[in-house]
């Protein structure tokens, strides 16, 4: 399905009971939704949510933004030229796409780089957003804990030039981001979501700018101060990405917010730990205001 929002179209699927509380799922960097598992929906529309998945601006079928130029790998690491749009306006998409389905507000769940736009959409638009949940992401602060080298070198890394090389980079990019983890590492599924997503859409230029948007972002510490709704972390601490420092920080810079740390967990969410997780999120969207 596709909705006009913020002057782009965006690629969306509706999840659960159509009476269920409505909860938008904000993916992260260069992921399209056909990534989230079906038994992860799953546990969410058992939970009695009605779970809002989409594309974000430059992947997946949602718009691509093209016009806008192809920064360089050596610009997106040296910040050399001004990012093409910033992840405020990527919270805005997700803002007009509540608009688009008449949603007057919905718990705000992001993950990594969703993480930061769902905490944008609730510093901008906090009527629309109740409660917000910042999954496995960061402050943006400057002085917390760096990846792994291992971690950064999939993010930073050139696509391979084949179909092939492309899906076996996903999986062993996959495979780091899972880091010190004593959960089950499932090659099958990733690899299957890997396909699905190449034969989906292949679009590095669009990545490309959404990692400008996350390196030119702002420290949004100070500004998360100012919230006044439920909000809730979650991380897990064998993050590589993202090391549990980052989600500390979030937590203590948002104030009265719950902090959920997953023993075990690194940048991604294991399938052992998908019934808490639904749970906990249900739990926090029973105080909404």
């Amino acid at each position: 399905m596709r909705a006009e929002a913020n002057g782009i179209e965006i690629e969306y699927e509706l999840h659960g009971p159509e009476d269920g509380e409505p909860l938008l799922l904000v993916n992260g960097f260069s992921v399209q939704l056909t990534r989230w598992p079906a038994g992860y929906l799953e546990a969410f529309a058992s939970a009695g949510f009605r779970v809002i998945v989409y594309d974000n601006r430059d992947v997946g079928l949602s718009t691509k933004l093209d016009d806008l130029g192809a920064p360089a790998l050596a610009d997106v690491a040296s910040r050399s030229v001004p990012a093409p749009y910033s992840l405020t306006d990527m919270a805005d998409d997700a803002a007009g796409l509540l608009d688009f389905l008449g949603i007057e507000s919905a718990h705000v769940v992001g993950t990594s780089m969703g993480g930061m736009i769902a905490q944008l959409v609730a510093l901008r638009h906090p009527q629309r957003t109740r409660p917000m949940t910042s999954v496995l992401s960061t402050t943006g602060g400057r002085d917390l804990p760096v990846p792994t080298a291992e971690a950064l070198g999939v993010l930073t890394q050139p696509p391979a030039t084949t179909r092939e090389g492309r899906i076996e980079q996903a999986v062993e990019g996959a495979r780091v981001l899972w880091g010190d983890s004593p959960f089950p590492f499932d090659e099958a599924e990733v690899r299957a979501a890997a396909t699905l997503s190449e034969e989906r859409c292949f679009h590095p230029d669009g990545v490309a700018r959404q990692m400008m948007a996350i390196i030119t972002s702002e420290d949004r510490t100070e500004a998360l101060g100012g919230l006044d709704m439920p909000c809730m972390v979650v991380h897990g601490d064998v993050d590589p990405i993202f090391p549990l420092g980052h989600g500390e920080a979030t937590a203590s810079a948002i104030p009265g917010s719950e902090l959920v740390v997953f023993e075990g967990m690194g940048h991604s969410l294991p399938r052992e730990l998908w019934d808490d997780y639904a749970k906990a999120l249900s739990d926090l969207a029973s105080v909404r205001p």
